[in-house]
């Protein structure tokens, strides 16, 4: 009996074996039984979301779940590795305190109301129209500007020239806004 322990004994098979006490000689039949989370699960190469570099990902999914994100080691832009953001991928989409509908807050409120998200929408577009009649500059010192200072646009980081392009033509042609930018910076 005291034999089996002692054989049983990482410090011993370690001894035994010349290891160092990180492989076969420390295991026990439970890590020896162990597989990879994504074991038969199927994978679908991606592309991370969160900036302009655009890192590949590998998402990892089994019954119609979710079950991990790593970086693409094929990708020949991130080769395997993704930032802080990409890394963090599942959670952020995963999360049980992930908001899923709108919210909206009131001026001068302090309670959330759930809106669906075409009345956000709209809400967001009447204001936008309403600042922009309300500060519009067409002349300045006998120059015509068509401007309005009052309204900006900030662009998300994952689009691209052409929609960038749409996007200039939209707000700074269209509704006049001066100040538009792309959050592609990491």
């Amino acid at each position: 009996m005291l034999k089996n322990l002692l054989e049983r004994w990482p410090v011993v098979k370690q001894i035994r074996t010349g290891g160092d006490g990180t492989g076969p000689e420390a295991w026990s039949e439970h890590t020896r039984q162990l597989a990879p989370k994504t074991q038969d699960a199927q994978v679908t190469r991606s592309i991370c979301p969160y900036c302009g570099v655009g890192c590949g990902q590998l998402i990892f999914h089994k019954d119609g779940k979710m079950i991990s994100v790593e970086g693409d080691p094929d990708s020949p832009i991130s080769r395997g590795r993704l930032c802080p953001k990409g890394a963090n991928t599942f959670e952020l989409h995963t999360h049980p305190d992930r908001l899923k509908k709108v919210r909206y807050r009131a001026p001068y409120s302090s309670k959330w109301q759930e809106l669906d998200l075409e009345t956000a929408m709209d809400m967001v577009a009447e204001r936008v129209w309403q600042s922009r009649e309300q500060t519009f500059i067409e002349k300045k010192d006998g120059e015509v500007v068509a401007h309005t200072q009052a309204i900006c646009h900030l662009g998300g980081a994952t689009l691209d020239n052409e929609e960038n392009y749409l996007i200039k033509k939209l707000f700074s042609g269209g509704l006049g806004m001066v100040c538009i930018s792309n959050q592609a910076r990491i």
